[in-house]
This record gives C-alpha cells, structure tokens and sequence, in this order.
C-alpha cells in the first residue's frame, strides 16, 4: 500500500481529517482536484460559531414563508428549475425543524460546536496563521424594534442554558461598538465566544502547510475515480493511481458524486451562496456583523476590505451564477455598513452541503470496509473541521471518541 488512509476533500474538513490521523501515526494522502482551501472553505463569512448552538431551521411561520413563496426576498431565492430536484429534501428539512425536533438536534450538534474553538485554536499553535483568527465574537443586529424585543428574550435564555457570553446591545450602544454602521438598527446581539477569521481560505492553506510540513502528501486528483480493491482503495492522481487501506469522504457538496455510485442513498443537498468584496466607505468593522432580518453578513477581511456573504440560493449545481441576492442586497449594504466599490472582477459562488435533519456525517460506511464519511456540515464546515477531523480520527484508529459519535452516523440514513 502507497498509504494509510486517502482522504478525498482538501477543504476545512479534510485538511482538518488528514492532519488528525497523521498525528496519530498514519500515512495521508489528501487528494483534491485543487489546491487546499479554494472552494466552499475560501468563501465564507469568517466564523468559528462557537454560539450558534441551534441550527438554521426551515422557517415556519407564515408570514416568513409567504415572503419566501413571493421570491422576493434578500435571504432566500430559489430557481424554479431545481424545485422537482429539491422538493422532497426541502419537505423532509421542513418536518425536521419541527420545535421538538430542532431541539434535538440543538442537543445532538451542541458537543461538537462547544468543542470548536478549542480544536481550532490546537491546530492553529502549530502553524504561522495566528494573525487570520480574532477574538471578539460576532453581532446579530435587528431592524424591526418588535423582533428586537421578541429575540432579546429568546435569545437571552439560549445563552443562559449553554453558558454563552451574550450582551444585549441597544441602537446607541451598537454604534458606540461599530460606529462605521449606519441607523438601520434598532439594537443587537454581540455573541462574544466565537472568533472570526479574516482570510477563511488562507486558514485552510495554513493547516495543509501543516500537514505537508510533517510528512503529509497533497496531490491533486479525481475523487471521482475512487474504486474498492482487493485490501483497500484507490484514486487517480496526478501522480498516477495510488491505493491505501481506508479511505475519507470529505468532499462537501461533492461528496454525493462518490457516494452515490456506491448504493448510499444520503439526502445530501447544496444551498448555494456567493460573496462579494468591497472598499469601506466609513469606519471599517472590528468584527462581523449579520443583517438578521435582511439575511446577509459583512466581515472583515484582511487587506482592509469588508466581505459580504449572502443567504441561501435554491440551484441545481452547475445552474449558472445568477446574482440576484447581491444585488437585493447592496443597496442595503451601502446604507447600513458604508460598503464602497467592488473589489472583485466577478462574485463568488459556494455551495453548503446540507442534510435535511441538519447534523453532519461522520463515520464508516454501512456496506464498504475501510471507507469512511465526513462531510454535511450545513453552515458550519469551518467551525466544525478541526472537531469533526479529531472525532473521525478517534473513530478510524479505535482510540476513545471525546464525543459521542452516534447522532452523525451515516446509518441513519440506512
């Protein structure tokens, strides 16, 4: 065998998987068709949610649901064309966000979130990207004075019951913390246990530069390719094919291009998103800030510049880039944050690789020895990386699991 262990997927989760099983003593081969960090690690918002213990539920109140069927909204569109595609995944994420089901999953997802930042902050010790990672949390801020008050209390006891740092900021207060916001807001939220990264893609280069640093082996290739041999796997590399014992699925969004070939019927689906780079007009941000009611965040980036990320986009895959949300969602942008010109030539696009019942899948493969999943991270593949990489590590080696694996297993699927 050339390796130990192939790992599919140089994103947050993969490099992340890679480095905690050559900690402990295998041989990686981390297999990508690009360089690490470059697709839906590169374009996110900056967060290691360290708060965000409930998930992104499907909306059920009416009102919000009606604003959603209109299409008209910044935080959501949806293509018509990806309906028949989406329609019974999205049926399925609408029972599961159901009151008593969402607090399960709250309960399920809750010791993988509070031990993120700790496993970031372990990684990030061994490496030179110290300056890309912040403390000083997030703020969710609020237009509509009734939600404001509605929230504050909702909010105040989600913080209370996990033992968050949580302050209640009124409208002058939220200007005295970020004065280069406008008057949109009438109070918010500052979330002090998370921290922010300003360069998410360089974070996940970091820690690949990690890996090689100590032996490990990147090299780019097709996940596609993967095949089951006699005692173990291969892929084709740019290197030519190479084979190990076990093999780790973490390849996000296309992931369901490897496991579905395989038989696994995993209710995988991508909510699209797309960022956008701008010069400051005013006092830049210290940290991110979310327009909770408008659904889009601004962050801070490195090299000065304010980095807008945008809701969820309902697309088939390689449905063509349609920047309706960035342009819903600029003219908003200019008024309450002072964002300036466009830095970038053309927006991104990402996709979020999202399970109905809204917990990640860790763990082996029902029908495949030796091959291994981790992938489904929702909104949260960067804050759960190093967590999920730890946890599967433990698993694939017989160690002692810091957490207990069974609410991820891929079996729930059947």
């Amino acid at each position: 065998m050339d390796f130990d262990v192939i790992v599919l997927g140089a994103g947050i989760v993969g490099v992340s998987s890679a480095l905690h099983l050559q900690d402990r003593g295998l041989r990686v081969a981390l297999v990508d068709r690009r360089a690490p960090g470059e697709e839906t690690s590169h374009g996110n918002a900056g967060l290691i949610e360290r708060s965000s213990v409930v998930p992104y539920a499907f909306p059920r109140k009416f009102g919000t649901l009606l604003r959603y069927l209109r299409n008209r909204s910044v935080d959501l569109y949806w293509d018509y064309k990806a309906l028949p595609v989406y329609a019974g995944w999205l049926a399925r994420f609408w029972r599961e966000s159901s009151p008593e089901r969402l607090a399960a999953a709250a309960r399920d997802m809750l010791p993988l979130v509070a031990a993120s930042v700790a496993e970031h902050d372990a990684l990030l010790a061994r490496t030179d990207a110290q300056p890309l990672v912040h403390d000083g949390g997030w703020i969710e801020a609020f237009r509509s004075p009734a939600l404001f008050d509605e929230q504050a209390r909702a909010q105040r006891r989600v913080a209370d019951e996990h033992g968050l740092r949580m302050t209640v900021l009124d409208a002058r207060a939220l200007r005295d913390r970020e004065p280069g916001l406008g008057d949109a807001f009438c109070g918010a939220f500052h979330w002090q246990d998370p921290k922010t990264v300003s360069n998410p893609g360089g974070l996940t280069k970091a820690y690949a530069r990690l890996f090689e640093r100590d032996g490990g082996t990147f090299v780019l290739g097709d996940a596609t390719t993967l095949a089951q041999e006699r005692d173990g796997w291969s892929v084709d590399t740019a290197h030519g094919r190479i084979a190990a014992r076990s093999a780790v699925l973490a390849l996000g969004p296309w992931s369901d291009q490897v496991f579905a070939p395989l038989g696994y019927r995993i209710p995988l689906r991508a909510k699209r998103g797309y960022h956008m780079h701008y010069r400051p007009t005013r006092t830049p941000l210290a940290v991110p800030v979310c327009d909770t009611e408008k659904g889009f965040v601004v962050t801070p980036m490195d090299g000065g510049r304010l980095r807008l990320t945008t809701g969820v986009e309902i697309a088939l895959r390689g449905a063509p880039p349609t920047g309706i949300q960035l342009a819903r969602a600029e003219p908003l942008a200019r008024d309450a944050f002072g964002i300036g010109e466009r830095l970038d030539s053309a927006p991104w696009l990402g996709m979020r690789p999202c399970t109905p019942d809204m917990r990640p899948v860790i763990g082996p493969a029902s029908r495949h020895p030796h091959l291994w999943f981790a992938f489904g991270h929702c909104h949260h593949g960067l804050t759960l990386g190093p967590a999920t990489g730890r946890l599967l590590a433990e698993m694939m080696t017989g160690a002692p699991t810091y957490i207990d694996p069974h609410p991820y297993r891929p079996a729930r699927f059947g």
